[in-house]
């Protein structure tokens, strides 16, 4: 897992060292902030469709594939970002990006291969700390190379930095990354995308679990794709302050996931961590309307970081824990498209609230969406992680996951 971990985390600084920038771009060519939350939606669009197909490719053809080929998309992706010259090319950069990744996927069903279930959460957690650490290095790094007046801005050099990072990672899995599916295990051609879809929803306690992870991403992609749009106006802020800030979360959610998370899951459970984190997110954004000086803003940004760290890898790892051995790949597919949903509409909705309503709306609309998630999670059965999994080889023994194969 180490050396999972490191590629992930490569790519990941690229991912963080863009995202914050993205605005800057689209306003440096006159966008609208409907556009601009658009611009962040089309990537998650896109990833929405494709993010099952990665996930059962996945379960077929091996995990370390499926990694390569998004790691050398993001690559090109990114390079056309960078180079962009006019407001489609952001976009289509955005949806090529978005229809070739497969990567998050396919690491979180790397990590279900070679974890047993009562390491889950915390093998999850890994990932999320390569999420906080790209969140640290990544908005840094692009806030000091774009500079801090949009006016002057260097857009040009995060791109190709970003694009040179995902390389890295792509050559990274071809030379050190062995392969975590046995063939044995591997899963044959068998349903479509929408019975995928289908079967996960029919599971009780697994549709449960989506229907909160779609609203508490949600209200997340909603925030986090207004953030720079309401500093700038808040604070007069330019890339690098939103760098900094994106920084700060970062930091928190990496030492959350990569260190905490392992020791108060033993200690408290995953129903009560991912409970505990949609209360943190909830006040979090409820907080950062009255946000006028920086802190009550390092507030409120410490219960969005800390509640996410939380959260996220408890609530993936509940999710992994009711799909059988041969299809990881699959159901942590459908839940990748079911937050990529989350972040197509999120945007879009907080770029029409923030337009119409002013820019504290999104945060109000989006502590109500993690509040209802924290009723649907309340009466969630204790012990819904209990469900053992297979080993490779062995059958399905979930009480709830029916067994996979070709009548599915």
């Amino acid at each position: 897992m180490p050396i999972l971990f490191l590629i992930v985390f490569v790519d990941l600084v690229g991912f963080g060292l863009i995202i914050p920038l993205l605005p800057f771009y689209a306003e440096r060519f006159g966008a609208s902030p409907q556009l601009v939350t658009a611009l962040l939606a089309v990537f998650s669009l896109m990833a929405m469709i494709s993010a099952p197909l990665w996930g059962r490719l996945s379960d077929r053809i091996g995990r370390r594939p499926v990694l390569m080929a998004s790691m050398a998309a993001a690559a090109l992706a990114y390079l056309w970002l960078g180079l962009a010259s006019e407001l489609w090319m952001l976009f289509a950069a955005r949806a090529f990006a978005g229809i070739c990744a497969g990567n998050i996927a396919a690491a979180q069903a790397y990590i279900a291969d070679v974890t047993p279930p009562e390491k889950r959460a915390r093998g999850m957690g890994m990932i999320g700390a390569a999420f906080g650490l790209g969140f640290i290095i990544g908005p840094a790094l692009g806030g000091l190379v774009a500079g801090n007046e949009l006016a002057t801005a260097d857009l040009v050099s995060p791109g190709v930095i970003a694009a040179g990072l995902s390389a890295a990672a792509f050559l990274g899995v071809i030379l050190l990354l062995p392969e975590s599916l046995p063939t044995a295990v591997r899963r044959r051609p068998g349903r479509g995308r929408i019975a995928a879809l289908s079967s996960a929803f029919r599971r009780p306690l697994l549709a449960r679990l989506l229907v909160v992870f779609f609203l508490v991403i949600l209200a997340f992609a909603g925030m986090e794709s207004t953030f720079a749009l309401w500093a700038m106006r808040q604070y007069g802020w330019g890339p690098a302050q939103i760098g900094y800030v994106f920084t700060y979360v970062g930091l928190l959610s990496a030492v959350m996931q990569g260190g905490l998370i392992g020791p108060l899951t033993r200690r408290f459970g995953e129903e009560w961590l991912m409970q505990s984190g949609f209360a943190l997110i909830a006040l979090g954004l409820l907080l950062l309307p009255f946000a006028g000086t920086l802190p009550p803003l390092i507030t409120a940004v410490t219960g969005l970081a800390v509640g996410m760290g939380l959260m996220q890898p408890s609530l993936n790892s509940l999710i992994s824990r009711r799909a059988g051995a041969e299809e990881q790949g699959e159901v942590l597919g459908v839940t990748q498209s079911v937050g990529s949903l989350s972040r197509v509409l999120g945007p879009i909705i907080a770029g029409a609230l923030f337009e119409a309503f002013g820019r504290n709306s999104p945060f109000l609309w989006g502590a109500l969406l993690v509040g209802g998630a924290l009723l649907l999670s309340w009466r969630l059965p204790r012990g819904a992680a209990a469900a053992v999994m297979p080993q490779p080889g062995q059958p399905q023994v979930s009480a709830e996951a029916p067994r996979a194969g070709p009548a599915e």
